[in-house]
């Protein structure tokens, strides 16, 4: 695709260490947790095993006042959520009980947009 690899990035972090986009997103769940719209989050905190030697990372965990629990993975733009990754998360939404969200931040740091499975 033309542009995509402006999206691309520079190298892999070490596990549990944010990129720009996912710290970005981590503030933006401590305001809701400060807000009470959630109760606790946890970054890189569920392992979901999908198949021998195949698992799933969500980039958070989130729980709700009510208990529940969604996984959110965080992109930098929609079109890094590509055909490997889109497997994956498809594979854990039907595999496991949880709603799973694939958020993008939007234009001009103006919020997220999400995608749920």
């Amino acid at each position: 695709m033309p542009g995509i690899r402006q999206y691309y990035a520079k190298g892999r972090l070490k596990p549990g260490a944010l990129n720009k986009t996912e710290e970005a997103y981590r503030q933006h769940l401590e305001i809701r947790k400060q807000a009470g719209e959630i109760v606790w989050y946890r970054f890189e905190g569920i392992r979901l095993v999908l198949a021998e030697r195949c698992s799933y990372t969500p980039d958070f965990a989130v729980m709700l006042p009510d208990g529940t629990i969604e996984l959110h993975e965080v992109k930098g733009a929609r079109a890094l959520f590509r055909d490997d990754a889109r497997v994956k998360v498809k594979m854990a939404a039907d595999l496991f009980p949880f709603k799973i969200l694939v958020v993008y931040p939007k234009p001009k740091k103006t919020g997220w947009e999400t995608e749920a499975f």
